[in-house]
């Protein structure tokens, strides 16, 4: 049963005083240093991928002849299709494993980012950013539950954090590249294509250079200790599951897209339009927009990384209060001043805010999740959401050219982005505030150890194994600790974690 309108409070103390933070760090093995880098990577390349469009718009809009509203179709298509990458690569991960998927992912974004730098048409392009969504949208929940589930609890809120802002990063790195090669070379805006297509086949051969997760791993050979050894008996019990799971949590379901919409907007609302907003309408050159998008990724970075760390502590809903709230109090910083300085300091503190509030994403949504699925519910809901929001560059550009403004370094007037952007962005602020409120929190779930949804009752939330794979029940909790949780069944108490594997890729690859 889910839990909503959980009170606001602490989570409960661990039965053991937990390491200082840096013990646990030095006492994770390089497996889990690696599954942990390659989930970060994986969502820094789909970064670099995405926000190409974004600070390509003025340069696009001159190579096809377009509207800046017409353009940002682009990027609407590609947040639509997501949804549908998301289900497609969130099932075969789930089903089959951590590892292919997400190197098959990855190839085939790098394909599409690669052709979308050659296309000649408006409508080729079109169609090469509607399929590149496809692929975009299977990254994050592989990436997620690749880097999280083989991580002690402890150290999850922190990892959360950094994770998330793998795409602040490749945010960064794609505005280097378009800052210091695109000038530099006569392809111009297609050398950020061909450049960002590069990085994510090298993300492609680093994950197939690893072994399957040992999670999942710890899941298989308890499914198959149950006699669920065929491909097919797996199949049929995935599926049975996974309908079991939908009837189950149909109004979780819904609450995660609700609270993924809001978040959407939240930051592509802040971000897609950014360095449009900085040249239009407050005169800036590109090279100074890209400056001081940059600037404002620095805070996303650490805004994530606070958060991340402080949710451990403080829960992850109040965390995302704090830093929503933070985001509100410096929007007038974010769009009244006139000066590089202050719109970079506003930038920066915005960005911490909202980037700070999603650094508690990747584990709140993994934490709420039914266990087995925990990588197609994340990101199918996180997709979903993007999918509702996919309007919000256009729904800015069309603002724009509306609401208009005059400024001194034009006669003309100009699209009035700052107020656009500072009215859409309190707006969602609120209504993030709200669903973050009534929603519910599992707080230290230790879904490692729940077993895979094609084993035989997987998809139960209380479905947990241990070492050697038998299940045994949870012992039962007060019902004030329940409330806070986002569901009321109970928790196996924490394990060992099973010794990384030491097997080669190849004898992974059969497991996968």
């Amino acid at each position: 049963m889910t839990i909503f309108f959980a009170p606001l409070r602490l989570p409960p103390p661990p039965p053991e005083r937990p390491a200082p933070l840096l013990t646990q760090m030095s006492q994770l093995t390089w497996l889990q240093w690696a599954f942990f880098f390659v989930g970060w990577l994986a969502w820094t390349c789909d970064a670099i991928d995405f926000f190409s469009v974004s600070l390509s718009v003025p340069a696009l809009t001159e190579q096809f002849h377009k509207e800046t509203s017409q353009i940002t179709q682009a990027i609407t298509l590609t947040l639509l299709f997501r949804s549908i990458g998301a289900v497609l690569f969130g099932v075969f991960s789930d089903r089959f494993g951590r590892k292919w998927p997400l190197v098959f992912n990855l190839v085939l974004v790098a394909i599409l980012e690669l052709a979308a730098g050659f296309v000649q048409t408006f409508k080729q392009f079109l169609a090469l950013r509607s399929l590149f969504g496809i692929g975009m949208g299977g990254i994050w929940g592989l990436a997620a539950s690749t880097a999280l589930e083989n991580l002690p609890v402890g150290l999850r809120g922190l990892a959360s954090g950094v994770l998330q802002q793998g795409y602040a990063v490749g945010y960064m790195l794609a505005a280097c590249i378009s800052l210091k090669l695109v000038p530099a070379v006569p392809q111009h805006w297609r050398a950020l294509f061909w450049t960002a297509a590069g990085i994510s086949v090298f993300g492609a051969v680093i994950r197939a250079l690893l072994p399957e997760s040992t999670a999942f791993e710890k899941a298989r050979r308890s499914a198959e200790s149950h006699g669920v050894v065929s491909e097919a008996d797996k199949t049929r019990i995935f599926l049975k599951e996974t309908w079991a799971m939908l009837k189950k949590h149909w109004l979780l379901c819904i609450y995660a897209v609700l609270l993924m919409t809001g978040f959407n907007f939240l930051s592509h609302g802040s971000q897609d339009l950014y360095p449009t907003y900085m040249q239009r309408t407050k005169g800036f050159s590109a090279h100074s927009a890209t400056i001081a998008t940059i600037i404002g990724n620095c805070g996303a970075v650490a805004g994530g990384g606070v958060a991340g760390w402080a949710s451990q502590f403080l829960g992850r809903r109040i965390t995302i209060i704090v830093f929503v709230l933070f985001t509100a109090v410096f929007i007038p910083l974010w769009i009244i001043p006139d000066t590089f300085g202050g719109l970079a300091a506003g930038a920066f503190f915005v960005q911490f805010g909202v980037q700070g509030a999603w650094g508690v994403i990747p584990v709140h949504l993994a934490e709420m999740a039914p266990p087995a699925f925990r990588a197609t519910f994340p990101g199918v809901a996180y997709q979903l959401g993007n999918a509702v929001s996919s309007a919000s560059a256009q729904i800015e550009a069309t603002g724009g050219d509306h609401l208009k403004t005059h400024v001194r370094f034009s006669p003309d007037p100009v699209p009035d982005y700052a107020k656009v952007q500072g009215i859409l962005i309190g707006c969602v602020a609120a209504f993030v505030l709200v669903i973050t409120i009534i929603g519910p929190e599992n707080h230290g779930s230790h879904f490692e150890n729940h077993r895979a949804a094609f084993d035989q009752g997987g998809g139960d939330d209380e479905a947990y194994i241990d070492e050697e794979g038998v299940q045994r029940p949870a012992p039962a909790r007060d019902d004030e600790e329940k409330a806070s949780e986002e569901r009321s069944s109970t928790e196996k108490p924490p394990i060992s974690p099973a010794p990384a594997q030491t097997t080669t890729p190849a004898t992974t690859t059969n497991a996968a």
